[in-house]
């Protein structure tokens, strides 16, 4: 397809759920060889478009052409792949007990011969060799046991394999929120190669910076509908803000309120680790304390998460070289596979963590835990047409917000944050980095992984790890991306080395 020529046009496309309308309207041109950006808070509808252009939903009414196909009322995703339409989605679709090869060949039924495993194998490894260098993925692994951060790289990875069918429209929704620094800017690296070729690209993020560092143009979406657009190069990150209808804040007052909240920290160590080796960890010792939002950075995979759950595992008392003095939860960046209970309502996954404080006698008061789900759907703004609609009816980003106020509902003096922000629109980000703020000031402890640089700000302190090894401990005053990058690559040298 030549560079410049039409590769999707939708016009009036619109979609409900029950009570929920996820597209009112939508009016869409994308041509050959453009990279696309979507913005917008959480429920605004750009997942829902994206699923209607893969073909897994169809939309109530409006007009869709793809290529020169006009297919309109009959799109599917079978119908998308044989157009060259791959998309690579905010929940993973990956098979968790099938290994990395075999993930490849459920796409790919063309790799049937008997050395279908050897040509598949061939197939993901240059494409993963070719978006991420140096990924150390072995192609007969199987995807449960990889992190979350080499999942997405092999979703990716799969989704631009081509066998038969050429890829013309690669739609990526959030592809950089289980990735680390270095990944993400090797996925841009490849889309603006691809480009030259004709490749157009849809990039959906809540990270601004990237959206506007790597695309040709933005739309914005608000409550199912495009609300404004514009070329990227000619908008600034405030401007989007605005456009998304947020009231911007400087980063300097972030900033600013960690450093007067590390200055008012309540006493008390709440978690203390020393020289903490396992099969993932080398040497490791850290402490927390009462009021402290502490950061835990570095490349995705170096030990930062293996500490969580190490700690989560040790809330019991029973692991050598930690001490975790009072009460522990824990929030999943993977909603999916660690997070929601999927047959649950809203409010039952809200309230599954306060269990004992809603029960008398042994009996749970329903009038309390309704309640108390309510005021936490009220107080974090969760976008929910009721508490008690299924979890799953909501906004990816919604079922995020649920589980943070599962553990800030809770009694629990520690909370584990293992990338809790993922696909968390900035808006939604900023609500929730005041609910920690002011949950902390109440004396209770954050230790907090991330994969985004730009959320240590909100942390007094942070750890950063390099294969398994803590490589520097930086105050917030003296926090830089330099600073975190460096200690990133830094290699430590133990006393049994």
């Amino acid at each position: 397809m030549a560079t410049g020529s039409r590769v999707v046009s939708a016009t009036g496309i619109a979609k409900r759920f029950g009570e929920v309308r996820a597209l009112t309207g939508v009016q869409l041109e994308l041509s050959a060889g453009e990279t696309l950006g979507i913005v917008g808070h959480n429920g605004a509808g750009k997942s829902t478009l994206m699923n209607v252009l893969a073909g897994t939903i169809q939309p109530d009414t409006g007009t869709l052409v793809i290529g020169d196909s006009d297919v309109t009322g009959s799109h599917s995703v079978t119908k998308a792949n044989s157009l060259g339409v791959r998309c690579v989605y905010q929940e993973l679709s990956l098979c968790p007990n099938l290994s990395v090869v075999e993930n490849a060949r459920v796409v790919h039924h063309s790799l049937s011969s008997l050395r279908w495993k050897s040509r598949a194998a061939d197939l993901i490894l240059g494409c993963l060799d070719d978006v991420f260098p140096g990924h150390g993925i072995d192609p007969e692994t199987e995807v449960g046991d990889l992190s979350i951060g080499q999942k997405q790289m092999v979703e990716i990875a799969r989704a631009i394999s081509v066998t038969d069918i050429p890829v013309r429209l690669l739609i990526l929704d959030e592809p950089t929120s289980s990735l680390d620094s270095v990944a993400a800017e090797q996925l841009f690296a490849f889309v603006k190669r691809a480009k030259e070729r004709g490749l157009s690209t849809i990039f959906i993020s809540h990270r601004l910076n990237e959206i506007l560092g790597n695309t040709d143009r933005i739309l914005v979406m608000r409550d199912g509908q495009v609300v404004a657009s514009g070329v990227s190069s000619e908008l600034s990150r405030d401007r989007v803000v605005e456009m998304m209808g947020n009231v911007a804040q400087a980063a300097q007052q972030v900033v600013a309120e960690a450093r007067a909240r590390g200055n008012n920290k309540v006493a008390g160590v709440r978690v203390q680790v020393q020289d903490l080796t396992t099969d993932d960890l080398r040497q490791v010792s850290m402490v927390a304390r009462a009021g402290e939002v502490i950061g835990l950075s570095g490349l995705d995979g170096h030990g930062q998460r293996d500490l969580l759950l190490s700690l989560f595992s040790a809330s019991d008392g029973s692991t050598q070289g930690i001490n975790i003095h009072g009460t522990v939860a824990y929030v999943s960046g993977d909603r999916q596979q660690e997070g929601v209970f999927s047959s649950w309502s809203v409010a039952e996954n809200i309230t599954i963590g306060s269990i004992r404080k809603l029960a008398r006698i042994g009996l749970i008061s329903k009038l309390r835990e309704n309640k108390l789900a309510s005021d936490w759907v009220e107080r974090i703004k969760i976008r929910t047409p009721s508490p008690f609609v299924s979890i799953l009816s909501l906004s990816g980003g919604s079922q995020q917000k649920a589980l943070v106020a599962r553990a800030l509902a809770s009694q629990a003096d520690i909370i584990l944050f293992d990338d809790p922000m993922r696909g968390v629109d900035v808006g939604t980000k900023r609500e929730l980095y005041e609910d920690v703020r002011e949950e902390a000031k109440k004396g209770r402890c954050f230790i907090w992984r991330t994969t985004e640089n730009e959320e240590l700000t909100n942390c007094d302190r942070v750890y950063v790890f390099h294969r398994g090894s803590i490589t520097d401990e930086i105050e917030n005053s003296e926090l830089t991306e330099e600073r975190v990058l460096q200690a990133s690559f830094r290699e430590v040298e133990h006393v049994d080395d």
